[in-house]
């Protein structure tokens, strides 16, 4: 496929996926009019390469991860230095999805006071819980702040 195609079926702009060849992360095949042609595999590689870059790589860390990361893993060793890299990133995350899933659950309990205030206002029935409402994606408790 060629690279508007790329660009089409991942999301990522033409600009983004040249950027990625010149940083060694994207290796498209040239056809005989000069025109960059990329494997069916590419739309999996780029979309690795998103989350690489989300989780917050460098381009140089990502080059180094990718291997291992969504093409043949087997017989790639990634240095301690960037293992220990890796678990600083992977902490952070952590850390981020925590406080999300606490915002979430925090926004949940304001929509049940909400609902609950807005259509019983004269009281009758009780307040509804968290409970009550649908269950969103990583749905948990508070993560009480000091």
């Amino acid at each position: 496929m060629r690279i508007g195609e790329l660009a089409r079926r991942t999301g990522v702009s033409v600009r983004a996926l040249r950027y990625y060849e010149e940083q060694n992360l994207l290796v498209p095949a040239r056809a005989a009019n000069g025109y960059r042609e990329y494997a069916g595999a590419a739309v999996d590689v780029v979309a690795c390469i998103q989350l690489l870059y989300a989780a917050g790589l460098s381009s140089a860390k990502v080059a180094e991860v990718l291997p291992a990361a969504c093409r043949d893993a087997e017989g790639v060793v990634l240095s301690g230095e960037l293992t220990g890299e890796l678990e600083t990133v992977r902490t952070r995350l952590v850390a981020e999805i925590e406080e999300r899933q606490a915002s979430l659950s925090l926004l949940d309990e304001v929509m049940a006071a909400a609902c609950w205030d807005g259509a019983n206002r004269s009281g009758g029935e009780p307040r509804p819980t968290r409970q009550d409402l649908p269950q969103a994606p990583g749905w948990g408790p508070a993560v009480s702040r000091v």
